[in-house]
């Protein structure tokens, strides 16, 4: 079995705790995990490229750069090939785009980053590469976690019958952290130099208000925990 352990990390994570001036935690997340921190090209276009040609968003992007260029952020070819890592990717994107109809087409769901997040976890998986996909973004969370929930959901926004017409329970097997959760063990790990006892929940709110897709009733209980 393969040692290395390895974090997938969508752009919303990333730019998430970049929004909330959290990047410095990243790197100290890194040093305790000793493993990878891993983004895949389409990320790396989501987050740092295409953010760079935008003025309202060149910091950010700067600042996320930086990470990458000092390796905290790696691409995966070390641990798989570009070629099977695109054909992967391509082959996910094209099922979970057909899986739910409404109105008499597909519902267009999924877009390259996240999708290319999932497709790489399957690859290291099947390579038994311990890791877990760092994603905040609600769809891309049920499509894993709950995808009858999803389309109970979506029927619900469009007020219409919404069918899947593909099995993707194959995607549970997946498995989902979020920036609230990473925030969490940074808290728990000493990892936080503020220290006020309110600090917690702060963190957890800042990553809501950011695009997290975490509950209120989440972050109480989380609160509670911690």
């Amino acid at each position: 079995m393969n040692q290395t352990k390895v974090i997938i990390f969508d752009a919303g994570t990333i730019i998430n705790f970049a929004m909330n001036g959290l990047l410095d935690m990243l790197v100290k997340l890194k040093k305790d995990f000793k493993g990878k921190f891993i983004v895949t090209e389409k990320v790396k276009e989501e987050a740092i490229d295409r953010p760079l040609t935008i003025k309202r968003f060149e910091l950010e992007a700067l600042m996320i750069k930086k990470l990458f260029d000092e390796n905290i952020f790696e691409l995966p070819y070390d641990l798989v090939k570009r070629e099977d890592m695109i054909s992967e990717r391509n082959k996910l994107l094209d099922l979970l785009n057909h899986t739910y109809y409404a109105k008499g087409e597909f519902m267009k769901i999924v877009h390259g980053g996240g999708t290319s997040s999932l497709a790489l976890s399957m690859i290291l998986s099947k390579k038994g590469i311990d890791n877990v996909v760092a994603v905040d973004e609600r769809t891309a969370r049920m499509l894993v976690e709950n995808p009858e929930n999803l389309r109970q959901l979506f029927s619900q926004k469009l007020h219409t019958k919404v069918e899947m017409k593909k099995d993707i329970s194959f995607l549970k097997d997946i498995r989902i952290i979020r920036s609230s959760e990473l925030l969490y063990l940074a808290y728990k790990k000493g990892l936080v130099d503020l220290k006020d006892h309110d600090v917690l929940e702060a963190l957890l709110y800042a990553a809501k208000f950011k695009g997290c897709s975490i509950s209120f009733e989440e972050i109480e209980q989380i609160k509670r925990i911690g």
